[in-house]
């Protein structure tokens, strides 16, 4: 799976969601989604921008950590 990691840097950067809406022109919601995780497509432009703000790498936003092979066999 692969796991966003927006609130670490939010909490890093010690920046509300509304504060990178406002930085970033994304809307709120879509903010909201990335920070639980619960983004189903994600947006180069937006991502672009996030990581202009944050001054930082696509893989300090992202993390990809290995599906557990019991639970695939399960789906």
């Amino acid at each position: 799976m692969i796991r966003i990691k927006l609130s670490d840097l939010l909490g890093k950067h010690k920046m509300t969601q509304a504060a990178l809406a406002r930085a970033t022109n994304i809307r709120p919601a879509t903010i909201s989604k990335m920070y639980y995780e619960e983004s189903k497509r994600l947006d180069i432009s937006q991502l672009n921008r996030i990581c202009s703000v944050f001054n930082c790498e696509i893989s300090d936003l992202f993390e990809y950590i290995p599906d557990d092979k019991n639970s695939n066999m399960n789906q």
